[in-house]
């Protein structure tokens, strides 16, 4: 019986410090648990920044609105052609539970006939082709036309690599524009 409890009194000694430790397989899932969480809020604040500018009553097609979720702070990108858009719009995001920061680098266009004029044309060019037509039935239509001292910057997101193309033809094709550059993404690239 002695030797039996001192084999016992051995092997408590020796598990003893094996259970004392910490188990970092343990704390494994823990840790990815709360990184899951993380990535869930912020793919929830970004879905809410993003519904928040959608929501902007002066927002247009011939605005651009980006923004960059870091945390609890958010940098709004873009160019509008209403400098109170750029107030909106920051206003907009600050009213958002769980957004400390705002930094606002969006663009307010010069305000140019010129400009306006070229907007329109373009908007006819785009919107006008009957394969382009469908973009424009959304409340903000995805083909956006940011137009700065006559060169045009297309923004947005259209369903293929034909549209893409067909649109930068068309704003080639508008009188009395300098440049064209073309930031559409197909939908499903990424950018």
């Amino acid at each position: 019986m002695g030797k039996d409890l001192r084999a016992l009194l051995a092997l408590a000694l020796f598990a003893a410090p094996m259970v004392a430790l910490p188990n970092p397989a343990a704390a494994q899932p823990q840790d990815e648990k709360k990184q899951r969480s993380e990535a869930k809020y912020r793919e929830k604040l970004s879905k809410e920044v993003r519904h928040q500018l959608v929501l902007l009553p002066w927002y247009s097609v011939f605005d651009n609105l980006a923004y960059k979720v870091e945390g609890d702070k958010v940098t709004l990108y873009g160019e509008v052609t209403r400098p109170s858009l750029k107030s909106d719009a920051e206003a907009a995001v600050k009213s958002i539970e769980g957004v400390a920061s705002v930094v606002n680098n969006i663009e307010v266009l010069p305000l140019s006939p010129m400009d306006d004029q070229l907007r329109r044309a373009l908007y006819r060019g785009i919107y006008g082709d009957a394969a382009l037509s469908r973009y424009s039935v959304q409340a903000v239509p995805s083909i956006h036309i940011v137009v700065k001292n006559g060169n045009v910057t297309l923004e947005g997101v259209v369903d293929n690599e034909t549209d893409k193309n067909l649109a930068n033809l068309r704003a080639n094709q508008v009188p009395n524009v300098f440049s064209v550059k073309n930031n559409l993404v197909v939908a499903g690239e990424g950018k």
